[in-house]
């Protein structure tokens, strides 16, 4: 599956939210609220109290165990080939009326809902940025990976915050305690603080923790779609914590 999109004129933030819909463009009756607590009433991302605290930290538990350098550059090989199934957009989104996300403690819905809250919050601050509202609307489109069709794989290895390996783990990520079971944690290949990388080497250049945001990133990268465009929308929000010194320098 393979979305283009033209690269887009980004405005600025001001102007974008003071700019009106167009007329002739499907706009929804209901104004879009932006909650001030989750769907358990507790504050957002919240990972040490809440109804979902207890599946959450289990599924950071697997996640920083089992995503060794090894096992990333395997599933990307083969996940690479992309020979799971074709189908459109609206197909897809639907796929995920029977995915739930483990890690995510504000929302034990189907992931559906995510995907409409997301695209309809965005339309409401940047009505005229209609690429923006579609990048809200499949940015999570990956979390199928956890469906028979497209390989059933543990949420582990899809679902959560992402973060590179073959690099020492970084403490501020969440449950970081749990890297201590990761066989890469000892492996003095891998436990340094630049590891396999050279200094300033770029996050272009970074392996990162497999999930839907990897899966995603070839299917978006269509011939009129950009790379600030499509792609950082999905690595960048889900990244947490990479070491200042593989940046690149100014």
């Amino acid at each position: 599956m393979t979305v283009s999109v033209e690269k887009p004129n980004v405005t600025q933030a001001k102007s974008a939210k003071q700019a009106q819909p167009d007329a002739n463009k499907l706009v929804s009756n209901d104004q879009f609220t932006v909650p001030q607590n989750n769907a358990f009433g507790n504050t957002f991302r919240d990972y040490e109290v809440g109804a979902r605290t207890d599946k959450v930290e289990q599924h950071y538990k697997a996640s920083h165990i089992n995503q060794t350098y090894d096992f990333v550059k395997k599933i990307r090989e083969e996940y690479k080939k992309l020979n799971k199934a074709e189908m459109g957009i609206w197909e897809c989104c639907e796929l995920l009326n029977e995915v739930v996300d483990d890690s995510d403690p504000d929302l034990d819905e189907p992931h559906i809902q995510h995907l409409l809250q997301s695209a309809e919050a965005i339309r409401k601050d940047y009505p005229s940025e209609d690429w923006l509202h579609l990048t809200a609307l499949i940015h999570d489109l990956g979390k199928i990976l956890v469906l028979p069709k497209f390989g059933e794989l543990p949420q582990w290895a899809v679902v959560g915050d992402t973060f590179p390996v073959g690099c020492a783990f970084d403490e501020f990520n969440v449950h970081y305690k749990y890297f201590k079971e990761n066989p890469d944690f000892k492996n003095p290949k891998y436990n340094t603080n630049n590891g396999v990388y050279s200094e300033g080497c770029g996050l272009d250049n970074l392996l990162m923790s497999w999930g839907h945001d990897d899966y995603m990133w070839p299917k978006k990268m269509g011939p009129h779609c950009h790379r600030q465009d499509c792609s950082s929308s999905d690595t960048i929000p889900s990244t947490h914590c990479t070491s200042m010194e593989l940046m690149p320098s100014s």
